[in-house]
């Protein structure tokens, strides 16, 4: 693991780490992949990156420490979250799932209802698990997945490895970086205002859903940034994350759609100091908020794109969650379908793009300029299959002294703490996660 780790903190700043331990085994998850590994790896990175920033403020970080059996607890945090002792309820709409078809497996993801109707619609059923199976079972996966995807859904054929690699998406995924980080234009460097922590002062505008970067956003909110979470009010919800992924932010809603809600996220923006967002690629620059723009915008801004299949390549705009890409990508290859034993790929993404983020940061007091770090699902997937294969087995887990309890506005939560050690500016969250929108969508002086 310990190769793993630092193997990912070279290619994130290309220079050897700061001490850190890493402890425990890798059997607290299921499965063949090497799950623990990479969630204890990118838990670790995140943190050595957070100790990088309080050396620059004359704070020494102390060793940094991940452990397999937290990492574990971080990566299932939204199924072992209560509130007011009840369990997070069901995790998928009723069409959601893997189903059959005339020549293997096709999932569909119907979590959202824009998305259900383009089920429907591209299947041509009603709303109904039992119309879904028995359309989907007379077609080719292939037809079934460039039919949803066509009439605007989400949907992912069971492929092989192989056929992975060799697809025009599996060859471009390839040729990415685990995470591109980039200069994106000029600025003078950054002047980091007294604080304890290693993010105090910071503000970070988070446009994202879903989970890997709302995952982000909750690390830099645990090491002091001021975490804005902007979203909409007419926009669908999975209410089981936002209540696990909502801690300390602030939580405000801005309408894209209009003239105001535009002017309102410029507003935002031109005094941010951080952009975590997760549209489709070319979606905010559609609306005006492009690379460029934000660069002009706001100089001296970190930037961080999330996507799922890629920056390049014929996919580079499809919708996408991590269960399709696990199965897109041979990830979840098996009859039936295996997947991995937690949303892996969403939460690593997160824990890399947090690592990203404060090493970006980093290099905007050292050096200045404007940066710009990509990172993708299915190069997390990528890089994951790359760490080579496990024995499946799993020991029976506890994760109790892991947990702890706050105050939310949804009650009160019992929730995983925040993982990885840091001696000289433990991280936690100032606040549990507040109701969505209830926060004006302005920053605190």
């Amino acid at each position: 693991m310990r190769d793993i780790a630092e193997g990912v903190w070279h290619a994130l700043t290309g220079a050897e780490p700061g001490p850190f331990e890493l402890t425990g085994t890798e059997d607290v998850l299921p499965g063949p992949y090497r799950v623990a590994a990479a969630a204890t790896a990118s838990i670790a990175a995140a943190t050595l990156a957070a100790g990088e920033m309080l050396k620059l403020r004359d704070i020494e970080p102390g060793v940094v420490t991940a452990d397999t059996r937290h990492a574990a607890a971080a990566f299932r945090s939204e199924q072992l979250l209560r509130v007011d002792g009840a369990g997070p309820g069901p995790a998928w709409a009723p069409l959601s799932g893997d189903y059959r078809t005339a020549d293997g497996w096709v999932r569909l993801h119907a979590n959202y209802p824009r998305h259900e109707a383009a089920v429907c619609w591209g299947l041509g059923v009603p709303g109904t698990r039992d119309a879904a199976t028995k359309a989907v079972a007379g077609r080719t996966a292939r037809e079934v997945e460039h039919a949803v995807v066509s009439a605007g859904g989400a949907a992912a054929e069971l492929r092989s490895p192989e056929d992975w690699a060799a697809h025009p998406q599996g060859e471009a995924v390839a040729s990415l970086p685990l995470v591109d980080l980039a200069p994106l234009g000029a600025a003078p460097k950054r002047t980091l205002f007294y604080s304890d922590r290693p993010l105090g002062g910071i503000r970070v505008l988070e446009l994202t859903h879903v989970l890997a970067g709302p995952v982000a956003g909750r690390v830099l909110a645990a090491h002091g940034a001021d975490v804005l979470h902007v979203g909409a009010a007419h926009l669908p919800r999975i209410e089981a994350l936002a209540r696990d992924t909502g801690q300390g932010k602030r939580s405000a809603f801005v309408a894209l759609d209009t003239e105001g809600g535009r002017a309102r996220l410029k507003k935002l923006i031109s005094r941010a100091d951080v952009l975590v967002q997760s549209f489709r690629p070319g979606a905010l620059a559609r609306i005006g908020f492009g690379p460029e723009e934000l660069a002009e915008l706001r100089p001296g801004l970190v930037v961080a794109e999330l996507s799922a299949y890629g920056w390049e390549g014929p996919w580079a705009r499809r919708r996408g969650f991590d269960s399709l890409v696990q199965m897109s990508s041979g990830l979840a290859w098996g009859d039936p379908p295996s997947p991995l034993p937690v949303q892996a790929l969403d939460h690593a993404t997160g824990w890399l793009t947090a690592a990203a983020v404060l090493t970006a940061l980093h290099r905007q007091v050292t050096d200045g300029g404007t940066w710009r770090a990509r990172l993708s699902l299915a190069g997390t997937g990528r890089w994951l299959d790359s760490l080579g294969r496990k024995d499946p087995a799993a020991a029976d887990v506890d994760y109790g002294d892991l947990l702890e309890e706050a105050d939310s506005g949804y009650g009160r939560l019992t929730r995983v703490r925040m993982a990885g050690g840091l001696p000289g500016a433990e991280p936690h969250w100032d606040f549990g996660t507040r109701l969505p929108g209830v926060d004006k969508p302005t920053w605190t002086p």
